[in-house]
């Protein structure tokens, strides 16, 4: 999709404020002689921002808006690294929540809802991000955060909660619990609202039979505001973003190109409207593509597909360059596993190794199966690892995010 005169415009204050702030970007661009662009050939020419770039801006190099106007910070989730802080402004946070309260009525949720919250709090963007749209919607907010799944599951039979928000790893979790301590009939989801990390449709499709709800998967990351700036609809054709308060694109993770609509890339966002830290052509590593033509639900807003794993996800082993991704795609066409497994990767003896584990029920050859995914792997890899199966629920269950992938070679 190529960007408007009236997104251009946008794109244009935006680079006016951070030239005149001196912040990071706005010196990059300052450097480049960059100060306006008038067409969407002089936007692709515009340098992309890395999160390298966010992380040398520490603490507070991003800040292009008056101190005096920023209300709040807040952290990427990042492990390695410095910290990538992120300042809003009041209109920040109130655009923030106006997207998330668009997620929610895109989803059907209504003021007469009742929104359970267990993402984490503080300078992680999930749970107020996931609040801060619910109460602009006008539901009742149970503000859970994380962890304490005997408290979750008596607020969410006590309270009679009709929606979940959670990562999907957590909401396998109380999936399990609810099923494990029948308590199906005693509870009222209707749908899930998901986010923070990627999940396969066998997850999905685990936590919609076992919770008896709707799922919806929300889009976001902190350095883009934050969850809720893209979600499915009814229909499931691909997520809806709002194009109003970001520019989308699709580009060659390879040549930084610019790809055709429907074609597949990493996902690079421009940020229309935000004033405490906005990013030009900010370079996510998400992989997806944008969805051609008119969704079913009649949204005039664009689609991108489901997110499909990241350009920093690969992993090399015996000298193969492997993607989580396509052990996923091998795993799901597996019907007698679970939705979980686990990839870890150590070195012993002066070579690389991979053990896949998944899980099962025990009225299946254990040895049998292993044998079956590891040849399947092998002719989508390039090589045969180790595969073990184990019992259902023997692999860890997260509160948080799962870590599905443990590279051992590095620890």
């Amino acid at each position: 999709m190529q960007i408007t005169e009236h997104q251009l415009s946008l794109v244009n204050s935006r680079i006016e404020a951070l030239v005149n702030s001196g912040s990071f970007y706005g010196k990059k661009l300052a450097d480049l002689r960059i100060s306006h662009v008038s067409s969407p050939e002089d936007f692709e020419k515009l340098p992309f921002s890395e999160k390298s770039d966010l992380r040398d801006a520490y603490p507070l190099g991003l800040m292009t808006a008056p101190e005096s106007e920023i209300v709040r910070i807040h952290s990427s989730s990042g492990t390695t690294g410095k910290p990538v802080i992120i300042p809003y402004t009041a209109k920040d946070v109130d655009d923030w929540g106006e997207m998330f309260k668009r997620c929610y009525e895109t989803a059907g949720i209504t003021n007469r809802d009742r929104i359970q919250i267990t993402p984490g709090y503080g300078l992680w963007t999930a749970g107020i991000g996931f609040q801060n749209g619910a109460e602009k919607l006008g539901a009742m907010v149970v503000p859970m955060g994380p962890g304490n799944t005997e408290k979750q599951l008596q607020m969410m039979q006590d309270l009679e909660t009709t929606v979940i928000c959670a990562t999907s790893s957590y909401a396998l979790l109380l999936t399990e619990e609810v099923e494990k301590r029948g308590l199906r009939d005693k509870i009222r989801l209707k749908k899930g609202v998901i986010g923070s990390e990627r999940w396969t449709k066998k997850m999905r499709d685990r936590i919609s039979s076992g919770l008896g709800i709707e799922l919806y998967d929300t889009y976001g990351l902190t350095e883009i505001y934050g969850p809720g700036i893209g979600i499915n609809c009814q229909y499931n054709t691909g997520m809806h973003y709002w194009d109003d308060y970001l520019y989308l694109e699709i580009i060659d993770p390879k040549t930084g190109k610019s790809v055709p609509d429907g074609e597949w890339g990493e996902i690079v966002i421009t940020t229309l409207v935000k004033e405490g830290a906005p990013l030009i052509r900010y370079r996510t590593h998400d992989m997806s593509r944008i969805i051609p033509g008119e969704c079913p639900c009649g949204s005039c807003f664009p689609r991108i597909d489901t997110i499909q794993g990241r350009t920093d996800d690969m992993m090399k082993i015996k000298g193969v360059n492997v993607f989580p991704n396509q052990i996923e795609e091998v795993l799901q066409g597996f019907p007698e596993i679970g939705s979980e497994y686990q990839i870890r990767i150590s070195h012993v003896e002066g070579r690389d190794s991979m053990r896949i584990y998944v899980e099962t029920t025990g009225d299946v050859d254990f040895s049998d199966l292993t044998r079956r995914i590891a040849e399947k792997v092998k002719s989508r890899i390039g090589f045969t690892p180790i595969v073990k199966a184990v019992e259902m629920g023997v692999l860890p269950r997260s509160e948080k995010k799962a870590h599905r992938v443990i590279d051992e070679r590095f620890e």
